[in-house]
């Protein structure tokens, strides 16, 4: 065997011995996987530096004033868009079509979404089949999974679907933090905690409890309005509900609460760097309301 025959095997093994690595770790522990399959890798993550991310929920009705939140994102020139949930009034295949798409369609190609409570019921007929047609780079578990951007993991659950202790979904979410650092941001849809009208969601404190020490915010809809909790337990808990679909009030004063805003529809913005991320709170108007600095340890440091 010549020597640039030997050369050329050694290069071919390697690439291949590459793509399978890169395809296990974004889908070899995806409960969704098929059996004794591996899926193509997904292709969510981004090795850039910097990385802006706009997130949303309660929004896809296809009113007014849900577009008017999506032509502000679309300005800010999203490197990601997570969607939080509720596409309405039950998540059908026609509702996504007339209510998500015609509101948040543009981002599809760059969306990470998590299911509502108002989509959960119709998810095998609207949610799954829309995600799946609308962005084939979500890995093939679309309710829970993961990516990486700007030195950040980014860790979408369902708080739809079961989540108790010893749940696939909880088992897998601990594995995805076994490494140290804190730079993580997980969203659902319901949040643990809320000052609004729906009020805590004490049943998804298996997701917080998974995350604590290993995450540095985490991100929620489904009260609509926004609210911005202090650091608790080391994570700082922000809901973006204000997507568009009428407002809710919120208790201002509730002392775990740093700021929140129950009159206004917009979006929340966040500006992230290996060790940072800078969010804002933005009217329909373009105006930012309120505005942060949360820190986090890099990841495997």
């Amino acid at each position: 065997m010549t020597r640039r025959l030997i050369l050329l095997l050694l290069a071919s093994a390697s690439a291949v011995g590459l793509a399978a690595i890169a395809a296990a770790y974004w889908l070899g522990d995806d409960p969704a996987a098929p059996a004794g399959k591996v899926a193509a890798p997904a292709d969510l993550s981004d090795a850039k530096r910097s990385a802006t991310i706009w997130a949303v929920g309660d929004g896809a009705d296809g009113g007014e004033d849900a577009k008017r939140v999506a032509e502000v994102i679309a300005r800010g020139k999203p490197d990601r868009f997570l969607y939080l949930g509720d596409v309405y009034d039950s998540g059908t295949a026609e509702e996504f079509d007339s209510g998500y798409r015609s509101t948040y369609g543009r981002f599809d190609k760059i969306a990470a979404p998590t299911p509502g409570n108002h989509d959960w019921g119709n998810h095998e007929e609207g949610y799954d089949p829309y995600w799946k047609r609308a962005n084939p780079r979500l890995p093939q578990n679309r309710h829970w999974y993961r990516f990486k951007i700007a030195g950040w993991e980014i860790l979408s659950f369902n708080s739809e679907e079961e989540h108790a202790d010893g749940t696939p979904q909880i088992r897998w979410a601990k594995k995805q933090v076994s490494k140290p650092g804190t730079c993580r941001i997980a969203f659902w849809h319901r949040p643990f905690m809320n000052a609004g009208r729906h009020g805590d969601q004490p049943d998804v404190e298996p997701l917080w409890n998974a995350m604590r020490d290993h995450a540095a915010l985490v991100i929620t809809g489904h009260d609509h309005n926004m609210q911005h909790f202090k650091r608790t337990e080391g994570m700082v808990q922000l809901i973006s509900g204000a997507g568009g679909h009428e407002h809710y009030s919120s208790n201002q004063n509730d002392p775990r609460l740093a700021w929140d805003e129950d009159d206004e529809f917009g979006a929340l913005r966040l500006d992230l760097r290996r060790g940072q991320a800078r969010f804002r709170f933005v009217n329909e108007s373009g105006k930012t309301l309120h505005k942060g600095l949360v820190r986090c340890r890099p990841l495997g440091g």
